[in-house]
């Protein structure tokens, strides 16, 4: 699943009201794995968008450049290349769709331990629980600059943002509120892009994963990483705990979701 940056189908105007600059091209902000085992919990992984790893015909680079440089497909490979697994489906969600889904559940409540001020990302919250519209949650889960953690804590609170739609998405109060639901279905069908070989069966499967992964038994984790802040020949690049990364995506192909397990404790 992966979240773009994209602009080129933003007005100026579109462009100031969500705060997304006004770079050219595309970029992939959010990239996550969704791994739903035959039974029990779904595995939610992110993929910080800066990890360094080898680019099918590019050499190493950031993970977005792939996006970049050859689109959706290179990007498919690489991550395939990166982590071994196949992957069945791919959906992707611009800034404006992104901001159209949380709209139409009513937001997302988040709780803050302080004020989170981000000029780069039109982010001025204060601190405390609050409700965030569209355009709000938008800022909240761009920001990193900010963020003592960077790229790493901001991949959390996407995680975070995708979990709070999902279970709004899948909520007995979305089917039996007419005007939610209608609102819900109305931006699924013009927020979110498929794969060409991803089915709507594919597509809604990924909804219930995403439940799953929202519940108790579901797991949510950042591939493991060794560095966070390496220098390489891509600048400031994450480089992943390949014999800990390995592990964990082995486990999965064979269907164990234990080793991922142990990541989110």
């Amino acid at each position: 699943m992966i979240g773009t940056d994209q602009r080129d189908n933003l007005t100026p105007e579109e462009q100031k009201k969500l705060g997304t600059g006004t770079e050219a091209g595309a970029r992939t902000d959010t990239m996550l794995i969704l791994y739903t085992p035959p039974k029990g919990g779904s595995v939610l992984i992110s993929l910080p968008r800066d990890s360094y790893v080898a680019i099918p015909g590019h050499g190493h680079n950031k993970l977005n450049a792939a996006y970049a440089i050859g689109g959706p497909k290179l990007l498919m490979q690489t991550v395939e290349q990166a982590t071994g697994l196949r992957m069945d489906g791919y959906i992707e969600v611009g800034f404006a769709g992104f901001v159209d889904m949380v709209d139409a559940v009513g937001g997302v409540q988040v709780c803050l331990d302080k004020a989170m001020v981000d000029k780069d990302s039109h982010t001025n919250l204060p601190a405390g629980c609050q409700r965030l519209d569209g355009i709000q949650a938008l800022g909240y889960v761009r920001m990193r600059k900010a963020d003592p953690l960077g790229d790493l804590g901001r991949v959390k609170r996407q995680q975070q943002v995708t979990a709070a739609v999902a279970r709004k998405v899948m909520s007995p109060w979305t089917v039996i509120n007419p005007i939610r639901y209608w609102r819900v279905n109305m931006a699924a069908a013009e927020s979110f892009t498929r794969g060409t070989d991803t089915s709507l069966w594919t597509a809604a499967r990924t909804m219930i994963g995403l439940h799953r992964a929202t519940g108790s038994d579901g797991i949510r984790i950042t591939v493991p990483i060794a560095q966070a802040n390496a220098s390489t020949a891509a600048g400031s690049s994450v480089l992943w705990d390949k014999a800990k990364a390995r592990a964990l995506f082995e486990a999965l192909a064979e269907g164990d979701t234990s080793v991922a397990e142990q990541y989110a404790r």
